[in-house]
């Protein structure tokens, strides 16, 4: 076993350095491993059926339906109708349009399901709003770049469909309804230390806007936010499933950006289909990979050891959970988060489990951990995506990213320690 990991370390990583695609970095390290252990044919026939068969569950229809409805909202008016709602709500407090930035992110990060897309969106209107106020530039991206990763756990979430599978079968409904409340105080923790940076720089805050203006704002946004309490509300309602819930979420976006606000042109819907597409193929395929390298791993035991090992390193188990969320940051600095998730769940939920702790509540733990990961220094694609709006360098956006950093891995430690935090509302309505 023990040489078996080494083969399968040496070679994922290896190939990763000389800058070979994820995917088949995971499936030749995979098939190179099992070499060692199997015959060539037997260790052919397996990884060729672990990636047919990673992808053949009827849970995976959800992703490209969620994908495609991400994409169009994401071009269908939708950012700008945020932004002028969250202004019109809470600009008038203190760090005002630094709230506003995190609010916007939240709801956009969490309508699209893509925290890039959220950055892109909201901080292409936000940065230069923000710094024409006063706000530092490199402050105004951290913000942006920080805000937009909360959306990862606020349905409809794409990540949370994925560790479902990866978990070996925890309710996707479960997952959607417990993301909500560590993505709110996610949210809330960066609106206090914006409000608190804020007040220390002496940044403006807006002027209050009439209770009319605020009514005429939160309307025109409610069609966006709708989508919301339709995916969540059809699944706790039993009226959808999630899968379907993706088909529903695809026809009220067509419905909003074509027909309501008329942003999305009909022949602009190819190349979003294409878009949709693509990114679907790239997920679908990590999925298969994963799915062998997953194989390979219970084959060789070896996510049982890492348990042994931890459990022998020490009795404690705020210890062990410590030691796995330090572990998690330092991918998630250094992998996205979808190979993450597939990789990781398979060797270190069998170590939460003996702890404890429960698949659901390991979930909404690993995706808030590798959500931080997104905004981290060297390889945070969201990072990059807020210099590259922002006109900046990662380097200079460091300073005004760590308290924000901190806040978030605070909260990371209380849903790590406080099990309610996850669980309550999914128990609430039933679904665990």
């Amino acid at each position: 076993m023990e040489f078996s990991g080494v083969i399968l370390l040496v070679v994922f990583f290896g190939l990763l350095l000389i800058n070979i695609p994820i995917s088949f970095s995971i499936g030749l390290a995979t098939f190179a491993t099992m070499l060692y252990s199997i015959d060539f044919v037997p260790a052919a026939t397996t990884i060729a059926q672990r990636l047919a068969g990673g992808i053949n569950s009827f849970a995976l229809l959800a992703i490209p339906f969620f994908v495609l409805s991400g994409l169009i909202m994401g071009q269908g008016g939708i950012a700008k109708r945020l932004i002028e709602c969250a202004m019109a709500l809470i600009g008038m407090l203190p760090g005002g349009l630094a709230l506003v930035n995190v609010l916007s992110c939240t709801l956009f990060g969490a309508i699209s399901g893509s925290a890039v897309a959220a950055t892109s969106a909201i901080g292409s209107f936000m940065i230069p709003e923000m710094e024409k106020k006063g706000y530092s530039r490199e402050f105004s991206a951290a913000v942006t770049g920080a805000a937009a990763t909360t959306g990862m756990l606020i349905p409809p979430s794409n990540i949370l469909i994925i560790y479902a599978i990866a978990s070996g079968g925890v309710s996707i409904a479960a997952l959607f309804v417990a993301g909500y409340l560590p993505g709110i105080l996610v949210a809330l923790a960066l609106m206090l230390v914006c409000a608190g940076y804020a007040k220390l720089n002496g940044y403006p805050t807006e002027a209050r806007v009439p209770f009319k203006v605020m009514a005429e704002k939160l309307i025109a946004a409610l069609p966006s936010l709708f989508l919301i309490f339709i995916i969540i509300g059809g699944i706790i309602g039993g009226i959808f499933t999630p899968t379907e819930a993706g088909a529903i979420a695809v026809l009220y976006s067509l419905l909003l950006s074509v027909v309501v606000y008329k942003e999305v042109k009909l022949p602009q819907l190819p190349a979003i289909l294409l878009k949709a597409g693509e990114t679907t193929a790239i997920v679908m395929l990590l999925i298969g990979a994963s799915s062998g390298m997953s194989w390979i791993l219970s084959y060789e035991n070896i996510p049982q050891t890492i348990t042994n090992f931890l459990l022998m390193l020490s009795e404690n188990p705020l210890l062990i959970l410590l030691i796995i969320n330090l572990t998690l940051l330092a991918v998630g600095a250094f992998m996205d988060m979808t190979p993450a998730v597939l990789i990781f769940t398979p060797i270190f939920l069998p170590v939460a489990v003996e702890l404890g702790m429960s698949p659901l509540h390991f979930g909404i733990m690993i995706v808030l951990n590798l959500s931080i990961g997104l905004c981290s220094p060297p390889v945070g694609s969201v990072l990059f995506v807020s210099c590259a709006v922002a006109k900046t360098t990662i380097g200079k956006i460091i300073r005004p990213l760590m308290p924000l950093y901190i806040a978030m891995f605070c909260i990371l430690m209380l849903v790590t320690y406080v099990p309610a935090i996850s669980e309550f509302f999914p128990q609430l309505f039933g679904l665990y």
